[in-house]
């Protein structure tokens, strides 16, 4: 536990970013019936069923030092989808990033062998050194 808040007191470097990892599925619903309209003196009412519209997973990159926040939306989560996330990390939403320092729980997936299976060589070799 000291190792991680001894990454949260250390001076920001913008060439080597804070980044904060989770990912959550969440449960995908449609309502089966219309809501009724608000009436005079009666509140809206709705139906509490609903139907299952399937599951999606959301990857969440957080810099909590500089409030900001980013969110991609999956089909799955596997090796491969975090791969890519964060290949998306590296390469579209910070390229001007050289290193980052990442926070993340120890997921099955969260492995830097993902980049050797979602990737050609070179290009996972590159992402191994960035993170």
């Amino acid at each position: 536990m000291e190792d991680i808040l001894g990454v949260y007191t250390q001076p920001t470097d913008p060439k080597r970013p804070l980044v904060c990892l989770d990912e959550v599925p969440k449960q995908l619903l449609s309502d089966i019936r219309d809501p009724i309209p608000a009436q005079p003196g009666q509140p809206e009412r709705f139906d509490y069923e609903y139907q299952c519209q399937g599951v999606a997973n959301l990857f969440m990159f957080f810099k909590p030092f500089r409030g900001q926040r980013h969110v991609n939306v999956t089909n799955r989560r596997t090796r491969l989808d975090w791969a890519e996330a964060m290949r998306e990390l590296s390469d579209e939403i910070h390229p001007e990033t050289e290193k980052f320092i990442v926070v993340l729980d120890n997921l099955n997936t969260h492995a830097l062998a993902a980049f050797c299976l979602a990737l050609e060589p070179d290009e996972a070799r590159r992402l191994v050194k960035c993170f």
